[in-house]
């Protein structure tokens, strides 16, 4: 169901120039018809306002039933400290957070990780920008149980695109549920996004490749 809350992100989005229209591979070799690119974040005011969609939707998921946040490098690192600075600021839930080097650090006190070091017992949340094949999740759940007794049960996601993943008739989302138990939340999915599109008549064109982009790779349920 298409939200004000919803039509709010999808428009600031836009406006960022972090939800695109045109053609565009994704990670999975995919040509797609939209693109979501937190990488196109530059300002102050967006990475504030960006923190906290994040935090409203951990907020209303799990309160503060939760240890730490991780953010898996590159992208996962300011999306994860925007999280975790909007949870303190407008929810008063402050929670550490860390992140993972791309390349570990061979001098000071080397290691992987930065920011917080995990416990064992710690219930962690996962921060990242966009799941469609899966492919960055099994790159990060390894990084996570090298760092000890710890479970990882929910990830809050930018936009859930909806589509299968490695085996025909499941989604990507659905199949890491299966192999690592993890839970995966969105602000907002491909059917928000194709909802809004229809009403906007400058927009019938993309709606068009974007239905036929969801016929062949999409499950919706």
């Amino acid at each position: 169901m298409l939200t004000e809350s919803k039509i709010k992100f999808i428009e600031f989005m836009m406006a960022a120039d972090v939800l695109r229209f045109g053609e565009f591979k994704t990670k999975s070799g995919r040509l797609t018809p939209y693109f979501v690119n937190t990488g196109n974040y530059r300002t102050g005011a967006q990475i504030a306002g960006l923190g906290k969609f994040y935090a409203e939707l951990v907020k209303e998921t799990l309160g503060e039933e939760f240890d730490a946040m991780f953010g898996p490098a590159y992208k996962g690192i300011p999306l994860v400290t925007t999280a975790a600075a909007a949870l303190a600021s407008e929810y008063g839930i402050d929670k550490p957070y860390f992140f993972n080097r791309k390349e570990e650090k061979d001098h000071g006190e080397g290691g992987s990780l930065v920011g917080y070091k995990p416990q064992d017992g710690d219930r962690l949340i996962i921060i990242e920008d966009v799941i469609t094949a899966g492919t960055a999740v099994r790159e990060t759940m390894p990084i996570l149980k090298g760092c000890g007794n710890m479970t990882a049960e929910h990830m809050f996601i930018s936009v859930n695109r909806c589509e299968v993943g490695q085996i025909p008739g499941k989604t990507a989302i659905m199949e890491v549920k299966e192999e690592f138990g993890l839970n995966v939340h969105a602000i907002v999915t491909v059917k928000d996004l194709h909802e809004y599109l229809q009403g906007k008549q400058e927009y019938q064109d993309v709606l068009q490749r974007m239905e036929a982009y969801m016929d062949q790779y999409c499950v919706l349920d």
